[in-house]
């Protein structure tokens, strides 16, 4: 699979799940959901590079620990233009950036082992 599937479903997965668990995340419909993975991916593709070339002095003064503040801030723009699902707020949008990055890294884990 590609790169991109990978991302996509890491998203997607992550989101879900955080939904059954965190009554404040809020799921309309499926369509919802998936709209708000492309979403989050063309932001990640767009906007995020741009958002950690800004936090680049601070990210280098936490060791890479300001990414996920910037992963987070992807999160809560992406749930900005989605309109039947809510992330809850800033503390929802970290965790589901830790758990994102989490899933990708198993994601590209398990691709590596199959080829």
């Amino acid at each position: 699979m590609t790169k991109l599937l990978m991302k996509y479903l890491s998203i997607i997965l992550t989101i879900y799940l955080l939904s059954l668990v965190f009554n404040t995340i809020q799921i309309g419909s499926i369509t919802a959901l998936l709209i708000m993975g492309l979403i989050l991916l063309a932001v990640n593709l767009i906007l995020k590079p741009i958002l950690l070339l800004i936090a680049l002095p601070v990210n280098l003064l936490t060791l890479g620990l300001f990414s996920f503040i910037v992963n987070a801030w992807t999160i809560m723009i992406a749930d900005h233009f989605v309109t039947n699902l809510s992330m809850g707020g800033f503390l929802n949008s970290l965790l589901a950036a830790f758990i994102i990055v989490f899933f990708d890294h198993l994601f590209k884990g398990l691709n590596t082992a199959t080829n």
